[in-house]
């Protein structure tokens, strides 16, 4: 066994009870770099997540199902990315990477089970969407708050409760050595590779739950979009049809590139893959997707936009005519930050002359 790493006699056999997270060997001398570009990821990723929080929160004119499942899922990409990242910034300080089976294992529940619940999420947008679109009469009697708040905590209960059996296949295998996790996190793939005994069974296992949980939302999300595509193709106006199609751009994106990555590492036999493969596609998913999901949900959004203007402008005392906000309200981002302070400056200044 490596030097530092704890073991324990049962019997005649050694159990380990320390892993070692190797991390990115190929890149340590890098460590430094990579924390400081990783917490600042971290920190834009945590602070886009909890401004659509928030202005979703404070605004409105943002007090709709399709917000309330947006600001749910960015809660949940809160949870998704501290499981991970954190201790992954701490790797590129230390020399000794190890971590403890017990917390092995819990941040790998968290991390199976935060991201089933991202997919369940997805579905219940997508359905959202399809009843805005294709059953506008009935869509403010369906989606009333009660049953809002009912169908985001039975994705909760049903990601933790769903990815019980694959983690107690996993915790039936014992792990005699080597230690060494391959990985930047525990991920179910490195860690198999860790088992003294033939983990066939908790592979398939894994496999099951994992594709049942990805294809099955997938197909209902795919589903809900073509019946969407079909309504709006219907629609005689083509300002209609492109206000309708604008509405599901920045969901169609999300789901595309995160199906993808999930699609990639888990449909498919966890230890057939290489492992450096493995370790790029998980950067994706777990850094750089939270981080694009705001800028994907939001900057592109009018209403989240427009929400974002009205919180600035109340936050300094301001105020704007309504010929004026039509007019700022078709603006980008870029316009939208030097007119905020352009305003600004000239309420400190009024401030200054009284």
């Amino acid at each position: 066994m490596d030097e530092g790493v704890k073991i324990m006699m049962n019997g005649n056999k050694t159990v380990v009870t320390y892993f070692i997270i190797l991390g990115f060997p190929s890149l340590k001398n890098f460590q430094f770099l990579l924390f400081f570009v990783g917490l600042f990821i971290y920190v834009l990723t945590l602070s886009g997540h909890l401004t659509i929080i928030s202005i979703v929160y404070i605004d409105r004119h943002l007090h709709i199902p399709m917000y309330f499942f947006l600001s749910s899922f960015s809660f949940l990409e809160i949870w998704y990315t501290s499981n991970i990242i954190p201790q992954m910034l701490e790797g590129f300080l230390t020399k000794k990477k190890s971590i403890t089976y017990t917390s092995c294992v819990a941040q790998l529940y968290f991390f199976i089970s935060f991201g089933t619940a991202e997919c369940f999420i997805l579905v219940i947008m997508a359905f959202d969407r399809y009843l805005a679109i294709c059953n506008p009469l009935r869509y403010q009697n369906i989606m009333n708050n009660k049953i809002c708040h009912r169908m985001v905590a039975c994705s909760w209960i049903g990601a933790f409760l769903i990815n019980i059996p694959p983690l107690m296949e996993v915790c039936k295998l014992p792990f005699c050595g080597p230690n060494e996790i391959n990985h930047f996190f525990c991920d179910v793939s490195p860690l198999l590779k860790l088992s003294c005994v033939n983990p066939d069974e908790a592979e398939l296992c894994n496999f099951i739950v994992a594709t049942s949980v990805i294809v099955s939302s997938f197909s209902l999300i795919l589903v809900s979009y073509i019946l969407i595509i079909v309504s709006i193709l219907k629609i005689p106006s083509s300002t209609g049809r492109q206000k309708a199609f604008s509405t599901c751009g920045s969901h169609l994106a999300v789901v595309t590139i995160f199906y993808g990555t999930l699609m990639f590492m888990y449909v498919r036999p966890t230890s057939k893959t290489s492992q450096s493969s493995v370790k790029l596609v998980s950067v994706f998913y777990t850094v750089v997707t939270p981080l694009l999901n705001p800028i994907i949900y939001c900057l592109r959004n009018r209403e989240v936009k427009d929400a974002l203007r009205r919180a600035v402008l109340r936050k300094h005392g301001l105020t704007m005519k309504p010929s004026c906000f039509a007019y700022w309200k078709n603006c980008s981002i870029d316009d939208t930050v030097s007119f905020v302070l352009h305003l600004s400056i000239a309420h400190l200044q009024e401030n200054t002359h009284v």
